[in-house]
């Protein structure tokens, strides 16, 4: 049964130019969202750990919105790429760029995570905690722009 409804959606996604355009556009979409809002606030991150306390709270203000958006564009990805992913399952189970991309995605999750306890010790005054969220923050630029390129090599390379 799961394999048919999975042949069929393969073989109507395959055959429906709008839907592909549409469920490339959503994942597409999801990056642009959640990546650039979460890219702009890790850089502001950076930027307003030499800077005072007013700046800094404005800053957890601006992640705690961000998180939001972030959210949504994850969801946007998730969905879309398990769609896309049912599509072809044969190329993807067997790529090694694919399963890639899936592990630097978890760590980017997880990473989020520990970008939202950061914030946290921060309210808090931890010793140290502004140190740790622009880490946490440099982390995560890298895992944006490393799952992007995972994404991008995926149809070329494989």
């Amino acid at each position: 049964m799961l394999g048919q409804v999975l042949t069929w959606w393969g073989a109507f996604y395959a055959n429906h130019a709008a839907l592909r355009t549409g469920v490339e556009f959503i994942h597409i979409g999801g990056l642009l969202v959640g990546g650039g809002c979460a890219i702009a606030a890790d850089l502001a991150t950076l930027r307003t750990h030499r800077e005072g306390a007013v700046s800094r709270s404005m800053q957890l203000q601006l992640l705690k919105t961000t998180h939001r958006i972030v959210l949504l564009g994850l969801a946007a990805l998730t969905v879309s790429g398990l769609l896309l992913f049912v599509a072809d399952l044969d190329t993807f189970l067997t790529s090694r760029i694919f399963w890639l991309k899936m592990a630097l995605f978890a760590v980017l999750l997880l990473n989020g995570a520990m970008m939202q306890l950061g914030e946290r010790r921060v309210l808090r005054d931890e010793q140290g905690a502004w140190g740790r969220l622009r880490r946490t923050a440099r982390v995560s630029l890298w895992l944006w722009l490393l799952t992007t390129l995972a994404g991008a090599a995926l149809p070329n390379i494989g």
